[in-house]
């Protein structure tokens, strides 16, 4: 019985952390008392083994160095500047302003609410980077504006809940650093190998919003005359547009000579500010050369896309790191709600709090991940762990079908970063043994483990927006109608197309992995490189090609030999004398 307790102690172990999981207890107590308690056992076990466990008391005293490896990784440091950087956003009304902009921009089209829910769902996901933020934001200010004007409840639900979760793959996505942390891989490939997936799902998401408002035309009506405040402006918006392309056209011909490759980048910065100051002025000034829908959708833009440049734009184009992308990230937050006139000390401390308490969260997991994982090791389960993946019938798509429906339905019971420090140290080996390229398989499992926030019955996304859903009758302030609540079944069955729709696209990475695999740049055939070397004057023009024991042939125009050759000698047993 010892003996087979001892040789299956790596089973055993990951059995009972599921266990303690599934009991409720916190997963970063559940992690580190697992750990200790199978190294205690795995030390009396070691006799009854047959060497299959390297447990031995001195090896806890590598447990202080473990530590501080975690407490000094720097590439962590982005998720506190992220969180941070999110909430302020969050708190100062950015979200608010743009859902009105966008939903007056759209309004005129069935499902324009839909629509602009979307869209200003991927405009936070990349700037917040925070699931948390964005649900709450748009159930707070979308929801009841919905529900006002006849939208489904199931359909308006899920909509934002699920663009809420694009803050999970667009960067700068928290999930993405912890991936590429456990990876070992670079952040700043992970958010390059990310950002076509996620505008790929997030084009899904506006492609069933369309299919959806042919089939059930009533479930999404447009909005009436008397709620667009705005008015219409769609053509004066469009010229803006032109002339700012125009203009950013013109900066890009014109700084080629001096910047380079980046007069494209410099241009559009060029395009973008020019008709920013001119929208402040038409407004300041009432010159009315732009419409009043015009004006504000391109001064209440503006600002969130110059930050997604000063954020993902320095990262792509490696003039910061990903935690120095944070700070200005952090620093542009701060100024855009002073801007606002919204940046209050309540404000600035509740931020903090926030940003310390999942800081702290994070920090604990991964200390209670490293000490069972230094248990883990010494009973071989890594071993275990790839035996049982390798030997998976199918090869590379056989390993990546069963971790997806692993992690998928893990998803239904742990969220996304305690898959990220649990599941994912014990997959990578695996992946990187059968050759599967890591910033891929992050992309991957990071686009699954969305819908951790998404499917019934612990999706976070779906408690978010119970949290401020109506959940009793009210009369709408603008209608003065007595208006139903939304009831959490409601809220459920309206998430289950979209996790279908983010299943399905877990299947298009698997199937068309380029989408991924871009952030290496070109690919470079080894066949069409040549390499020539060039002629070099006074070298009887062969270039390197001068042939032995010919001393004098190779002196350069104009310049005297070093040293005088050797005279002939008709006694070979001499040396040579040099004069």
């Amino acid at each position: 019985m010892m003996h087979l307790i001892a040789e299956n102690m790596a089973p055993i172990m990951f059995c009972s952390l599921i266990v303690f999981l599934l009991l409720g207890y916190p997963v970063a107590f559940s992690l580190a008392a697992n750990g200790l308690f199978f190294f205690f056992i795995g030390v009396e076990l070691a006799p009854f083994s047959g060497n299959s466990i390297n447990l031995s008391w001195p090896l806890l005293y590598a447990m202080p160095e473990r530590l501080w490896g975690v407490l000094s990784n720097e590439t962590l440091l982005a998720i506190p500047f992220f969180t941070f950087m999110g909430i302020v956003l969050e708190r100062s009304g950015m979200a608010e302003d743009l859902l009105d902009t966008i939903g007056q921009l759209f309004g005129p089209i069935r499902g324009g609410l839909a629509y602009a829910v979307i869209f200003v769902g991927a405009l936070l996901a990349a700037t917040t980077g925070v699931v948390a933020a964005s649900v709450i934001a748009m159930g707070l200010i979308s929801l009841p504006i919905m529900l006002r004007y006849g939208y489904d409840r199931r359909l308006a639900s899920g909509v934002i809940a699920a663009s809420g979760t694009l803050a999970q793959i667009i960067p700068p996505s928290l999930v993405l650093i912890v991936l590429a942390d456990q990876l070992g891989r670079s952040v700043g490939d992970m958010y390059k190998g990310a950002m076509i997936p996620g505008l790929v799902l997030t084009g899904i998401y506006i492609c069933y919003i369309a299919v959806m408002s042919i089939i059930r035309p009533r479930s999404m009506p447009a909005l009436p005359p008397e709620a667009r405040t705005l008015g219409h402006g769609v053509t004066s918006l469009a010229v803006a547009l032109v002339v700012a392309v125009a203009v950013a056209y013109t900066a890009h011909v014109l700084l080629t000579p001096s910047v380079g490759v980046d007069a494209d980048i410099w241009g559009a910065v060029v395009g973008i500010v020019i008709i920013y100051a001119a929208a402040i002025i038409d407004r300041a000034m009432n010159l009315n050369m732009m419409s009043r829908l015009a004006q504000q959708v391109i001064i209440v833009l503006i600002p969130p896309l110059a930050l997604i440049f000063l954020v993902l734009g320095t990262i792509f184009l490696g003039i910061a790191t990903p935690t120095e992308g944070g700070a200005m990230g952090a620093v542009g937050a701060l100024i855009m709600a002073a801007g606002k006139k919204r940046l209050t000390l309540d404000i600035t401390r509740q931020a903090l709090a926030s940003t310390t308490r999942l800081s702290s969260f994070v920090i604990f997991i991964l200390i209670g991940a490293r000490v069972f994982s230094l248990t883990f090791y010494g009973v071989n389960g890594h071993l275990w762990v790839e035996h049982l993946l390798t030997s998976l019938p199918g090869g590379e798509v056989g390993f990546l079908v069963a971790v997806n429906i692993l992690v998928f339905f893990l998803a239904f019971f742990l969220d996304f970063f305690e898959l990220a420090f649990i599941i994912v140290p014990l997959l990578a080996p695996t992946a990187d043994k059968l050759g599967i390229d890591l910033i891929w398989f992050g992309v991957l499992l990071g686009v699954n483990m969305q819908t951790s926030f998404m499917h019934p019955p612990f999706g976070f996304a779906l408690f978010y927006l119970r949290s401020v859903a109506a959940r009793v009758p009210y009369l709408d302030k603008i209608t003065g109608r007595r208006m139903e609540p939304v009831t959490t079944g409601q809220i459920y069955w309206g998430a289950v197309p979209f996790v279908g729709i983010q299943v399905l696209m877990v299947a298009l990475v698997i199937s068309f992995p380029q989408m991924v695999m871009h952030y290496k740049g070109p690919t470079i055939n080894p066949d069409d490189v040549k390499i020539e070397m060039p002629a070099l004057p006074g070298l009887g023009g062969g270039g390197l090609g001068l042939p032995l024991g010919a001393p004098g042939e190779g002196t350069a125009p104009g310049l005297a030999p070093l040293i005088d050759p050797p005279a002939p000698s008709s006694d070979l047993s001499k040396p040579p004398s040099f004069n």
